[in-house]
């Protein structure tokens, strides 16, 4: 009740005020975004500029945290790599996988394997990497898929807990066969 009967114009020009006193001004200067990381701008830009458009604040935020979201994502998925070393006799590959996959990096990781000169058998060490969803099963089912369907045998090793039950658990049931 005492809120309401203050007047909408002395509400709107203490928070005009109260927001250019906490903005950090020197944020958008042009010498500030040059350094920033083009995702952070484009948040940024995107953000301020769905506030502007829609008159909304609450659709703003939701929207630049939906874009931070893609940007951390494409960020991340590139951040997987994958080492392969052969055994001196060359009977078997290890390929040594590290980073977070996700549905971002899973269609990369197939990408990384060798399936016509690798040999007969190929292990895939996991120990440094997190499987955090479906997708990155389906990609290693595709993996072995690939293989057997050359005659070779994949084995998958060093899954942490938490990834050993996620593959273990949607293994074998992300395709139609």
């Amino acid at each position: 009740p005492l809120v309401s009967q203050i007047p909408m114009a002395a509400l709107v020009a203490v928070m005009v005020l109260v927001s250019v006193g906490t903005f950090d001004w020197h944020s958008i200067s042009p010498a500030t975004l040059k350094r920033m990381p083009v995702g952070e701008t484009t948040v940024m830009v995107v953000t301020v500029a769905v506030v502007v458009a829609t008159h909304n604040l609450a659709i703003g935020v939701v929207v630049g945290a939906i874009t931070a979201v893609v940007v951390f994502a494409r960020r991340v998925a590139h951040l997987v790599e994958v080492t392969a070393v052969t055994d001196p006799d060359g009977t078997e590959v290890v390929y040594r996988v590290t980073g977070e996959l996700f549905f971002a990096s899973s269609n990369e990781l197939v990408q990384h394997f060798d399936y016509a000169g690798d040999p007969d058998r190929v292990v895939v060490d996991l120990t440094d990497a997190h499987i955090w969803d479906a997708s990155t099963v389906a990609a290693l089912d595709a993996v072995t898929t690939k293989y057997a369907s050359r005659g070779k045998s994949v084995e998958i090793v060093g899954l942490n807990t938490r990834s050993a039950e996620i593959h273990h658990r949607l293994t074998g049931e992300l395709t139609g066969g």
